[in-house]
């Protein structure tokens, strides 16, 4: 959690200051009756809009990006760490796979400015793919780079639980990265049970509760493990022939239809907005997908995609207003958070709270321990609730809280459980 109350107003302040952007009149038009939506779902990124036909390892449940400078001391700015964490609540001490059917995908924009309005079209992707395990518990990677200067190329193996960890040294074309897959330690951290429980009580739904003391509150990812593909590439395979400094990114997973095509299962960036905002479980796997271009459509008052999305965004605009938000304010904050991607501006440090640009966006990625539920909870409510009362480190003589330390070098995710 955020233990200054200062920086948690300070990025509300922050974010007050911001244009309010005007959502088309189709979006904000919509009227939407709580009772007629389906059933209410308890689901976070880690398990969001899970159905029976997409396991765990089709799951995302977060997405990291920073300068390498930032989070390692001895590290260069110049590089940009990806990581991707799959496959929620696994239990500790076992071996969990990606898996050998999917596209995991990193998408990237170069954006114009950090003004700039998401577009959601990919000049770069980062794409793995994995083969069944073998007799020593690894799979073998594919890992391509697809831009306007081609495709590379190169192969990697994960790492198995209890063997020594595999950081291998690679090149995609000329540019040297590095790469790491397997199971570590989940870094996330949230009060998710109560927050479910606050948002209820909001919406009408349950009784009125606030969050928990912090002694009392309980981190839902402590002693959980996930599936982990961390990446270090350099700035400059991302710009290509540009000069761009800033970037957009999002993460897929994608799996093969029965015609051989592949369809896009699962989409995350920002942190807690999904969830924290969409409460049926069809508005979720319908966000999941799409693209954030199908959402800058939709905000722009596109057909089809306007009157398909009007639904979905009722949804969070019916969140937010029953968060206390006016509707001026609720305008601000969907059109600060949609399209859903998490921009880096990668000219200055790392953080998701470092920044906003003018429209209300964090605009410097993100790092292993920005407490971003605090910062959204700040965000969405006004300041009204500063946080659920959980950190990485945890509160001492609270069991139910706290992760084991980083790992100071690449790629820096606790070892696991």
């Amino acid at each position: 959690m955020f233990h200054n109350y200062s920086a948690v107003s300070k990025f509300v302040q922050l974010f007050n200051r911001g244009n309010v952007l005007r959502l088309n009149a189709v979006v904000l038009g919509v009227s939407l009756t709580l009772g007629g939506m389906a059933g209410y779902t308890n689901a976070s990124d880690h398990d969001d809009g899970e159905v029976d036909t997409k396991g765990r390892n089709l799951n995302l449940t977060d997405l990291y990006v920073f300068r390498d400078g930032d989070q390692n001391p001895q590290g260069s700015k110049d590089n940009l760490v990806f990581i991707m964490n799959t496959n929620p609540r696994s239990v500790a001490r076992q071996q969990y796979y990606f898996s050998n059917r999917a596209r995991y995908d990193f998408n990237i924009s170069r954006v114009k400015d950090n003004e700039a309005t998401p577009t959601g079209k990919p000049d770069v992707k980062l794409r793995f793919e994995f083969s069944p395990p073998n007799q020593n518990q690894e799979q073998e990677v594919k890992i391509t780079a697809i831009s306007d200067n081609g495709r590379h190329v190169a192969r990697a193996v994960t790492t198995s639980l209890n063997s020594e960890v595999n950081v291998q040294k690679l090149s995609l074309g000329n540019s040297p990265i590095k790469f790491f897959a397997g199971l570590r330690e989940d870094p996330f951290f949230f009060d998710v049970e109560q927050f479910f429980r606050v948002r209820a009580g909001a919406l009408g739904k349950g009784p009125t509760v606030g969050y928990r003391e912090p002694s009392t509150a309980i981190d839902f990812a402590k002693g959980y493990n996930v599936n982990a593909i961390a990446i270090k590439v350099p700035i400059k395979l991302l710009q290509g022939k540009t000069s761009a400094t800033s970037f957009d990114v999002w993460e897929t997973i994608s799996v093969p239809t029965a015609k051989g095509k592949f369809k896009q299962v699962e989409r995350l960036a920002r942190p807690a907005i999904n969830e924290g905002l969409i409460f049926t479980n069809d508005s979720l796997n319908a966000l999941n997908s799409v693209s954030p271009k199908f959402e800058a459509n939709a905000l722009a008052g596109k057909k089809p995609a306007a009157n398909i999305a009007a639904p979905i965004f009722g949804e969070a605009i019916t969140t937010l207003k029953a968060l206390g938000n006016s509707d001026e304010r609720t305008n601000a904050l969907v059109g600060a958070f949609l399209p859903d991607v998490m921009r880096i501006d990668t000219t200055a440090e790392s953080g998701y709270g470092k920044a906003l640009n003018q429209k209300g966006s964090p605009i410097r990625g993100r790092l292993l321990k920005d407490d971003v539920v605090d910062i959204t909870l700040s965000v969405l409510t006004d300041g009204k609730v500063t946080g659920d009362n959980v950190s990485y480190e945890g509160t001492p003589g609270n069991p139910s809280q706290g992760h084991s330390p980083l790992v100071p070098q690449f790629p820096y995710l606790a070892l696991p459980n």
